[in-house]
C-alpha cells in the first residue's frame, strides 16, 4: 500500500546516513523501523498485562510488604 511519509530535513539526513551505513535503501530502513516498533509495542502490551496479573494475584502480599 503506498504511503507518503514527511520527514524533517534532520530526520531525512539521519535516515539517509543510517541507510548508507547498513547498505540498504531509506525505504527499507524505514519499513524495518516500523516493523520493529510495532513488534515492540505488542511485546510491551504483553509485559504490562502480565505485570497486572501478578499484581492482582499477589496484591495482599504486596500490600503487607509495603507497610
Amino acid at each position: 500500500m503506498p504511503m507518503t511519509l514527511r520527514l524533517s530535513e534532520d530526520e531525512q539526513e539521519m535516515l539517509r546516513r543510517r541507510a548508507a551505513e547498513e547498505g540498504v535503501s531509506m525505504q527499507e530502513l524505514a519499513r524495518r523501523a516500523v516493523r520493529e516498533y510495532v513488534g515492540l509495542e505488542d511485546h510491551r502490551d504483553r509485559v504490562f498485562a502480565s505485570a497486572r496479573r501478578v499484581l492482582a494475584a499477589h496484591a495482599d502480599a504486596l500490600d503487607r510488604l509495603g507497610r
